[in-house]
């Protein structure tokens, strides 16, 4: 088996089923497998994988055991020669494990390949590709000086843009392709680690053992990203110790250094607290791209269109657009999203299977789900 993709779900039920449905597509000429860990979800994910994909593999943990032991229990039953790790509130594009398993691309001694995120409403997420956060690049990062120039630019891995591929230290976990071998060689993801600096350590791991990490910009894939991770008080707390747990394993230990993480990790999760907060959005019209004259019934303005050609953008109104998956590929979804992101415009997509539309307005807030009526 070429193929395995582990997805580690935890209370996101709707947006596990598109990303299970992206999959799907995206396996269709590869040998391949799906295996689906539940950490202990209440919103009834694994009833619905049972009932609509019998044939995925599903593993239900009676505990939330974190990223990374679940990651790894889904890896020892993996079959295939090469694992993604994916999470759930994902959405890929039907070519992008063709490209991604391409050959040429393991002839660089390659560790660990990752590939172009976009937030859901087609924007880049710069997390796709990052340096090494020693003491001075987290500095950079935690202060903002990466923005000011490029000499500053290591967290981000401003060396590339975001459509250059090439070696980055760190990939995030959201979507990581690497052999199963050397996975298991290193020992997967470290479970003395329970979330947030679990993909750094792995690809840090991976680095030790003189393999390169590579950004693939070739292919696009939908990261909702705020939807899995609820940030409160605890969320602060793991962030904390997460960085912490990085630091002391892989840096000498300090207490000059050991504080400055302390207080570092803690502005940080402050600032993403703060950023997580609601954003709403008054919807003057929705455009609906349905090659079956669907209608969804909004109480807005529905305007039908059956190609993406014949879209204008109206700039002094506030759009949002619904793609009808059962009528284009998520490849031409994201494409279209990629050539128009604009601050006017969001993007949904319509699930046809369990009748309901999910999307994200921004990176940070946790998503949209509206459930139709039948």
């Amino acid at each position: 088996m070429q193929l395995s993709v582990i997805i580690l779900n935890y209370n996101v039920r709707y947006f596990l089923e598109q990303c299970v449905l992206s999959v799907q597509k995206a396996l269709s000429t590869i040998d391949g497998e799906i295996i689906v860990i539940d950490n202990s979800s209440s919103d009834n994910s694994c009833e619905m994988m049972k009932q609509l994909f019998p044939n995925v593999k599903l593993i239900e943990n009676k505990d939330n055991l974190g990223f990374p032991k679940g990651n790894n229990l889904g890896v020892a039953q993996a079959k295939g020669d090469y694992i993604c790790i994916l999470n759930p509130d994902t959405v890929v594009a039907e070519d992008t494990f063709s490209k991604i398993l391409n050959t040429k691309n393991w002839q660089l001694n390659t560790g660990i390949i990752g590939c172009k995120l976009i937030d859901g409403t087609g924007n880049f997420l710069p997390e796709s590709k990052r340096g090494i956060p020693t003491p001075w690049v987290s500095f950079t990062k935690i202060f903002g000086l990466y923005k000011l120039s490029n000499i500053f630019g290591k967290y981000y891995a401003q060396h590339l843009t975001e459509n250059q591929s090439g070696k980055v230290g760190i990939l995030v976990g959201a979507f990581m392709v690497m052999q199963r071998e050397l996975y298991n060689e290193i020992g997967g993801f470290d479970e003395n680690c329970f979330m947030y600096s679990d993909d750094i350590d792995l690809s840090y791991m991976v680095l030790q053992k003189g393999k390169y990490n590579y950004y693939f910009h070739e292919t696009s894939v939908i990261h909702y990203k705020g939807e899995s991770t609820v940030r409160d008080e605890k969320y602060m707390k793991r962030f904390q110790e997460a960085m912490q747990f990085f630091y002391k394993k892989h840096f000498k230990k300090s207490f000059v250094f050991d504080f400055f993480m302390r207080i570092g990790a803690m502005v940080f999760s402050l600032i993403k607290k703060n950023q997580s907060k609601e954003v709403t959005r008054e919807i003057d019209e929705y455009i609906i791209f349905s090659k079956n004259s669907l209608q969804l019934n909004l109480n807005k303005k529905e305007t039908i269109l059956n190609d993406f050609s014949r879209f204008k953008n109206d700039l002094n109104a506030s759009l949002e657009i619904i793609f009808d998956t059962n009528s284009f590929s998520f490849k031409e979804i994201i494409d279209f999203m990629n050539c128009n992101k604009s601050k006017n415009l969001t993007f949904k997509n319509y699930i046809s299977k369990s009748n309901f539309i999910i999307g994200s307005n921004n990176s940070i807030d946790r998503g949209e789900i509206i459930i139709l009526k039948n």
